[in-house]
């Protein structure tokens, strides 16, 4: 086992969640925390600024005070069911607790001033429509960059400039479109996507302590004796750590099509994170399993060696670089 060197570049939803996250960031170091009294009983909704292992920071919309929430096995979570498709495996909604996520948590006050969560319920279409939107607002700079870039070079003189400040344009129109699209949820796949695209890994606060590959035989979602010791070595080294946190993603070779790629990179994850759950890591310490299909390929899959290392479930250990004071 060895933790993996290769660092993929982050796509424009990923700058988009982490663009939001900062924002929320910035917002919420103006808010102060809330103690509760042990015992206390007390509802917070709002969207979660920072993890901590068990801690979520939650910026309550009512009163705009911080409230650290305390998740633990008596926790119980409930997914809202409306329209984004989240995550396929419903006994892992657990897993869903990433920073942006707006939930509702009740429960009652313990003796540090946390509220103890007895449940928390979660609605997805709102998050991901938010991600989706600001996507389109990433994009739109980018096409405005570029039709300047293209006026200062001079190409074509002022012709060329106006096209692409045009597309320019045509883009920002786009993104009104697709954001009233996703509102009326007419981009559901979009939206989804958008959902289980976030990775926290790629977020400021926190540090990867360690990362590995498993790897998978074509076509399966089963684990080899290799894939099972690397795993619980690595369960080892997280259970070492305060606070960690696991991130899984899982990625297939492009031989079937795209929704069957995707569906058995999510199988890929999944018993991954069962794995772990058998290794007595509670599955409120890992951070939505995804499948990306055979996108973000780390090797050619014109060749079968290239396609061994594209069927794989990519897994970190994160921390919170500022435990205990994440905000």
């Amino acid at each position: 086992m060895k933790p993996k060197l290769h660092k993929w570049k982050r796509n424009v939803l990923l700058c988009a969640g982490s663009a939001l996250l900062l924002v929320a960031l910035g917002f919420a170091a103006a808010h102060e925390t809330r103690q509760l009294g042990a015992g206390e009983k007390a509802t917070v909704t709002g969207a979660i600024l920072s993890r901590d292992g068990d801690l979520i920071w939650v910026l309550d919309k009512k009163s705009s005070e911080i409230v650290v929430v305390n998740i633990n096995d008596n926790t119980k979570i409930e997914r809202k069911q409306h329209h984004v498709v989240f995550f396929r495996h419903t006994d892992m909604d657990v897993t869903a607790m990433v920073p942006g996520l707006t939930i509702q948590a009740e429960g009652l006050g313990n003796s540090k001033g946390q509220l103890d969560a007895a449940k928390i319920v979660f609605t997805p279409d709102s998050f991901a429509v938010e991600i989706a939107q600001e996507q389109q607002v990433v994009a739109n700079e980018e096409a405005a960059q570029k039709a300047q870039s293209t006026a200062d070079l001079g190409l074509s003189a002022a012709g060329l400039a106006r096209a692409s400040a045009a597309q320019a344009q045509d883009s920002a129109d786009q993104a009104s479109l697709h954001a009233q699209a996703a509102d009326d949820l007419a981009t559901e796949d979009a939206a989804a996507a958008a959902m289980l695209n976030r990775l926290v890994s790629d977020l400021d606060d926190y540090k990867n302590e360690f990362e590995i590959d498993v790897f998978f035989p074509k076509g399966s979602a089963d684990l080899d004796e290799t894939a099972i010791r690397d795993l619980a070595n690595l369960a080892d080294i997280a259970k070492s750590l305060n606070g960690y946190m696991i991130e899984i993603a899982g990625y297939s070779s492009n031989t079937l099509d795209t929704e069957a790629d995707r569906k058995l990179s999510e199988e890929r994850a999944a018993v991954v994170a069962r794995y772990f759950r058998q290794k007595n890591i509670p599955l409120r310490r890992i951070l939505v399993p995804v499948g990306f299909g055979s996108t973000q390929p780390v090797a050619s899959n014109r060749d079968p060696q290239g396609r061994e290392l594209n069927r794989r479930v990519d897994i970190k250990v994160l921390v919170n670089k500022r435990p205990g004071q994440s905000l």
